[in-house]
């Protein structure tokens, strides 16, 4: 269920949701934190209390302090150090009655005098120390102010008795911590022990904490707002405007969305809209090749089939021997020219298929042209009696950039259409050499009719009609093949006839590396 919603949302609104689950869990978890960081803040400041408060108990223990007002006074000069980190001790006998308040040494500048002889004369103030006591009162968790007093009774008559009870007071910008416990003697509880410490601090931590909280949860929102702009802006928005290209291109809309801005990028997104529209171009090409090809193709099959079937209602007509042989020469003549049509046309979509995935690399071409003259020297010397010689300037190696099975499609094709105009025991002749400007020259010459024509350009067309008596032997398409395959490699190819004899000299000239 989950997957399937997030398959239906864009990668900006995936993005933002992510995001938000994510801050969700980070709040929940922060949350937690929070509620928990305060109490052990608390249980820490608790545990020092109960310390100190243990420690005082096992001195009155020690020096047998009776909870009365002359010997608590003593013990908190002559111990005083076990306090100076708190802010309030306050001593109670088992009556609840004040017996002793660090607060009232506390006003006293000598207090913690290291004469202790003069302070000791000093006599406790009970009066004041009451009004002091009776002002700092306690808050235990709701609005309403409770003495310290009605604490102690609570404590005394609660399950919490005998164990030391912590609570805090959070009122007026104060935050305090109070803890309590019974003081026992010989089995028997002669007073109460409260110790007070401003706890500020705590509250400072979590308001820093969460201060720090906030600020971060802010930086990191405005981060994710910033990135989630430039990620719609410079990605989600580009990548829309590719699917927006590639619909215009798939409904052949005229008006298909412009890519021009994002192919000039220098990025991956660049590089991906560029590969598309060479990609879309090629494919236009390509269809409209295909377009052009079938209609030229259907034009051509059209007058075979006509012959085909004019050559076979006149023969189911006729008795005449001689003219069945006729009509029956002509039916075999249409077929193998459709048959040849069908061929080099599948020929054509092999080849625009195998290399769109076959790889150029550096080739000496000389092995790969003699291996071809070879092979038809081998046919068609002792076939037809037709020579075909290999020449070069001998100049090294000739290396280009080429398809090795390509090249040898070149020179065969052009060698077959050398031969097919040729007549029997004449010489074809294989020429390579090497051009000032750093070019590779292929020269096929023959020694047949030649050409007819000014604009010999017009040979590489498919179908050219203007074509010699011989030409019925092929589909038209063998020279555009090697035109296109030429092209593939950078190179040109031009037609012309032969300057020394009668005959056609096919010329290409590749780059050379």
């Amino acid at each position: 269920m989950f997957n399937k919603f997030l398959k239906n949302l864009s990668i900006l609104k995936k993005f933002l949701f992510i995001n938000l689950l994510f801050f969700t869990i980070i709040g929940l978890f922060t949350f937690i934190y929070l509620k928990n960081v305060q109490p052990n803040l608390i249980k820490k400041k608790s545990s020092n209390h109960i310390e100190v408060i243990n420690n005082t108990i096992d001195n009155l223990k020690r020096l047998d302090i009776k909870f009365v007002e002359e010997d608590i006074r003593k013990f908190l000069f002559s111990t005083r150090f076990l306090f100076q980190n708190l802010d309030r001790v306050i001593f109670f006998d088992n009556n609840l009655n004040l017996v002793g308040d660090t607060d009232t040494l506390d006003l006293d500048p000598r207090a913690f005098s290291s004469r202790l002889d003069i302070v000791e004369l000093e006599i406790l103030n009970e009066k004041k120390t009451k009004e002091i006591t009776e002002k700092k009162n306690i808050n235990i968790g709701n609005d309403n102010a409770v003495s310290l007093n009605d604490i102690l009774n609570n404590y005394s008559s609660s399950k919490n008795f005998g164990t030391p009870f912590t609570f805090t007071q959070d009122e007026f910008n104060k935050f305090k911590l109070t803890t309590i416990k019974n003081v026992m003697r010989k089995d028997q509880n002669i007073g109460y022990l409260a110790i007070t410490e401003n706890a500020n601090d705590i509250k400072a931590a979590i308001d820093e904490r969460k201060t720090f909280i906030i600020r971060t949860a802010i930086a990191v929102g405005l981060v994710i707002l910033i990135f989630s702009f430039v990620l719609n802006r410079y990605f989600l928005k580009p990548i829309k405007n590719l699917v927006s290209y590639t619909e215009t291109i798939k409904n052949k809309d005229p008006k298909a969305t412009s890519i021009k801005s994002l192919k000039s990028r220098n990025d991956e997104l660049g590089l991906l809209s560029n590969s598309l529209d060479d990609m879309t171009n090629q494919l236009q090409r390509r269809i409209t090749q295909a377009e052009n090809f079938s209609t030229d193709l259907v034009h051509e099959i059209r007058n075979p089939l006509a012959s085909l079937k004019s050559a076979s209602e006149i023969l189911h007509d006729t008795a005449d021997i001689n003219q069945r042989i006729k009509l029956i020469d002509i039916l075999s003549h249409d077929v193998q020219r459709i048959e040849r049509l069908i061929t080099d046309y599948s020929q054509i979509l092999k080849d625009e298929v195998a290399l769109s995935k076959e790889k150029i690399k550096k080739l000496d071409i000389e092995p790969i042209i003699k291996s071809v003259v070879d092979d038809f020297n081998n046919i068609y010397k002792l076939k037809r009696g037709i020579k075909i010689s290999y020449k070069s300037d001998g100049k090294n190696k000739y290396f280009i950039n080429g398809i090795e099975n390509r090249i040898e499609q070149i020179i065969a094709n052009l060698l077959d259409n050398a031969i097919s105009f040729s007549e029997d025991n004449q010489n074809v002749l294989v020429k390579v050499s090497k051009q000032d400007n750093n070019k590779v020259s292929i020269n096929i010459l023959d020694e047949g009719r030649g050409f007819k024509e000014k604009d010999t350009n017009k040979i590489f067309k498919r179908f050219y009609s203007n074509r010699p008596d011989k030409f019925g032997q092929h589909s038209g398409l063998g020279l555009n093949i090697v035109k296109n395959l030429v092209d593939l490699h950078n190179a040109s190819i031009k037609a012309s006839n032969r300057e020394d004899r009668r005959g056609a000299n096919m010329e290409i000239i590749f780059p050379r590396v």
